[in-house]
């Protein structure tokens, strides 16, 4: 055996150690692969009815929301027809009212000053003197 007869003899063994190797790898990914395949075919399973329901939900909130939308301008009407009629009653009954109650005090008023008029002219006449000897008796009690 020549020199080169047993270089060429290593190289065909650590091709065939280089083949084996490969071949090992190549199985191994040949599996993941497979299970690869496996995981995202249940996932997409369980993943198209998630979305299903997720699209159905997004629906159903949004007509919700429509309904809220619907609820909040009959409310924003509500409130501007509560105002305006607030507005009128104020307008028809609030001018009348106070004039009347201005009125009514002014007849209070003006019947305490007669009577309270009284009292002070009642108030104002002399009382009478008294005698030196009540004076005396409070003096000593």
């Amino acid at each position: 055996m020549s020199g080169a007869e047993v270089a060429a003899i290593l190289v065909a063994v650590f091709w065939a150690i280089l083949v084996s190797f490969l071949a090992v790898v190549l199985v191994q990914l040949a599996r993941v692969l497979r299970r690869a395949t496996a995981l995202v075919g249940q996932v997409t399973e369980q993943a198209v009815p998630l979305l299903a329901e997720a699209a159905d939900t997004v629906r159903s909130a949004g007509s919700q929301l429509a309904k809220v939308d619907a609820i909040t301008s009959d409310v924003q009407e509500v409130t501007s027809n509560a105002s305006a009629l607030s507005t009128t009653v104020s307008t028809a009954f609030g001018g009348p009212l106070v004039k009347v109650a201005a009125f009514g005090y002014g007849v209070r008023r003006a019947l305490g000053r007669t009577k309270g008029e009284q009292d002070v002219v009642a108030s104002r006449t002399v009382p009478a003197p008294r005698s030196a000897n009540s004076r005396a008796r409070r003096r000593k009690g």
